[in-house]
């Protein structure tokens, strides 16, 4: 038996492919620096919501609007990096998950902070 499901396997691969593509075939030079975090798939494989971190804050939803402008491109990138029967479509979601670590850290400082006091 296979370690994990197979849309697992295949988020991996579009991950990767997709971070390519937006690194070296998107032109646009609008677009900042941006890391692909993780993508999720649908279990049927004909959707993939693609995570990404940006890291100005000020040109998220820019940015955003871009790469969600762009689908149709990325989409045909991958018909022809992938041999799949069927090539997912794509959307563009902010990850989270790197401000909410950020906002755990500050408060653990801050009770570190509160802890060793004017002692």
């Amino acid at each position: 038996m296979l370690p994990y499901k197979r849309s697992q396997r295949v988020s991996d691969l579009i991950r990767e492919e997709v971070a390519d593509i937006i690194m070296y075939r998107l032109k646009d030079p609008r677009i900042g620096f941006i890391t692909v975090t993780g993508v999720e798939m649908t279990e049927d494989l004909k959707m993939a919501r693609v995570f990404v971190s940006i890291l100005k804050e000020e040109e998220r939803d820019l940015t955003l609007q871009i790469l969600n402008d762009a689908r149709t491109f990325i989409r045909s990138a991958l018909s022809k990096r992938l041999k799949m029967k069927f090539i997912p479509s794509v959307e563009f979601s902010l990850d989270a998950s790197i401000e909410y670590g950020y906002k755990i850290d500050s408060l653990l400082k801050k009770i570190r902070k509160e802890d060793e006091g004017p002692d």
